[in-house]
């Protein structure tokens, strides 16, 4: 292990944290007048505390000598997100909206790793500049915060690419172009851009900048933090279409809309992941709406609601228009296994991915088929092009460790005093990255009456399910810190 680069890069992403926080506390200082001077000062501390530690670790401690493999990527990766949520607690602590380190720290491993779950009983008393940060850290880990090192920073060692396999989402990650540094811009640039598309349309339905803004940053990284008790229940109609719309965009693969802005129409449009993310949408979103019919005053409001849940649950976004709590058993199940497809890969979404389902059930059909016929030779595809067997095996390996984690943090979960609904969704919720689950849970609840212990663990879930659960498990295995 080569702890000095490490060290070096982990400082880094401290110091872009110090930068980031900029941003909140200009907001802070916008609306002191509403909110007072608490968040200022929790701001200014925060950003001196990660500016001086991201310097110590990367002058002192760090060096960049760019010896760098595939165990520094998954180290790289995994402590730098401990460490940004870690730091980016302090301004829920400091300024003493959220007095309780533990409940600080979940509240930021959700917002970096695009969850959404809350401890929060009242969002509505936050300051601006703290529900400002609290939708902010959605947009920073939606894409991924060394993927945006990659982007800005000058240096490429070539080596990169285990930094950033270690954490985009999906079973294959690969360059857009040949150099990594320039793929990781053109993936920024898109997400900036759609972004922005979104802040105009929100503007166009009568939020103010400030509303546009964080429900645009949940949106992209398909977090869900919203600025209302009811999250987006008491907007209009059209706010949540157009939220409904853009969590559905950004729960597909950029690499798509990388192929539609060089004019590779034919070959997005193929994409058979994409066709089957949107069979999923459209047969869940049609079997809810007739389900919920009579719940609502119309049938276009039972589509608004039915489509709006699927999309922020499918996305792993968190959002919610109604409590869906409140909703037969058939569409509550419906939302349940939607938690656990997710999004496309390569997207802000959370989840499994639709690619590792479509990659599984191949490799089932193509077994049963050497059953029956042992001398043939049958390969799995996707995208046109042969699924290579050492990806197909980290597919299988990924739902043995998938299931195995989430069985045991379920059972640990399971000690807390509340129902089995609420337990098991709220293991599923964190996990996938979703957010609200079901009954004490759901929706219009939250996840405060939890114990200090069982906040910790969803936490590591919430980590582990972003991260894909490998570069933060293989920081416990001993030879990973070996020296070579």
């Amino acid at each position: 292990m080569n702890y000095r680069i490490v060290s070096h890069t982990v400082g880094r992403i401290l110091q872009i944290e110090a930068v980031l926080m900029l941003l909140p506390l200009a907001v802070s200082i916008i609306y002191v007048e509403q909110d007072g001077a608490a968040s200022i000062w929790a701001f200014l501390i925060s950003i001196g505390i990660s500016l001086a530690l991201g310097l110590f670790l990367t002058y002192v401690l760090g060096k960049n000598n760019k010896l760098l493999f595939a165990r520094e990527g998954f180290a790289i990766v995994a402590l730098a997100w401990l460490a940004m949520s870690a730091v980016g607690a302090l301004p829920f602590v400091i300024s003493g909206y959220i007095p309780s380190f533990v409940d600080a720290f979940f509240e930021t491993v959700s917002g970096f790793t695009t969850t959404g779950a809350s401890i929060l009983t009242d969002v509505e008393a936050l300051s601006h500049g703290m529900l400002f940060w609290r939708s902010f850290t959605h947009w920073v880990g939606g894409m991924g915060v060394l993927v945006f090192i990659m982007a800005i920073l000058p240096q490429d060692t070539g080596r990169n690419i285990h930094i950033m396999r270690a954490e985009m989402p999906g079973p294959i990650v690969g360059k857009l172009v040949p150099r990594l540094k320039d793929t990781a811009r053109i993936l920024y640039i898109i997400y900036i851009a759609i972004t922005a598309i979104e802040v105009v349309f929100l503007l166009f339905g009568g939020m103010d900048i400030f509303e546009s803004l964080v429900h645009s940053f949940g949106t992209a990284g398909t977090g869900g933090f919203g600025i209302k008790g009811d999250s987006l229940g008491s907007y209009n109609a059209y706010l949540q279409w157009v939220i409904t719309i853009f969590m559905l965009i950004f729960g597909v693969n950029f690499n798509l809309y990388y192929l539609i802005l060089i004019k590779q129409f034919k070959t997005a449009v193929k994409s058979t992941e994409l066709w089957v993310y949107g069979a999923i949408v459209l047969i869940s979103g049609a079997a809810i709406t007739i389900n919920i019919l009579g719940m609502y005053d119309s049938v276009a409001e039972a589509v608004r609601h039915a489509f709006f849940q699927v999309a922020t649950v499918i996305t792993t976004t968190g959002y919610s228009s109604v409590d869906f709590n409140l909703w037969p058993g058939f569409s509550k199940a419906i939302l349940v296994v939607l938690m656990f497809v997710g999004g496309c890969a390569g997207s802000t979404a959370g989840g499994i991915k639709v690619s590792r389902f479509i990659i599984a059930l191949k490799t089932v059909f193509r077994d049963i088929k050497k059953m029956l016929h042992p001398r043939s030779v049958a390969g799995v595809k996707l995208e046109g092009k042969k699924v290579d067997d050492s990806t197909i095996n980290s597919v299988s390996t990924y739902f043995a460790f998938y299931f195995i984690i989430l069985l045991v943090i379920f059972l640990l979960i399971s000690l807390e005093p509340f129902s089995f609904e609420a337990n098991f969704t709220a293991t599923v919720a964190c996990f996938n990255n979703i957010g609200p689950g079901l009954a004490e849970v759901g929706p219009m609840g939250s996840f405060a009456a939890y114990s200090a212990p069982a906040k910790v663990l969803l936490s590591f879930a919430m980590l582990l399910g972003r991260l894909e659960i490998f570069p933060l498990l293989l920081i416990f295995t001993p030879s990973m810190w070996k020296k070579k």
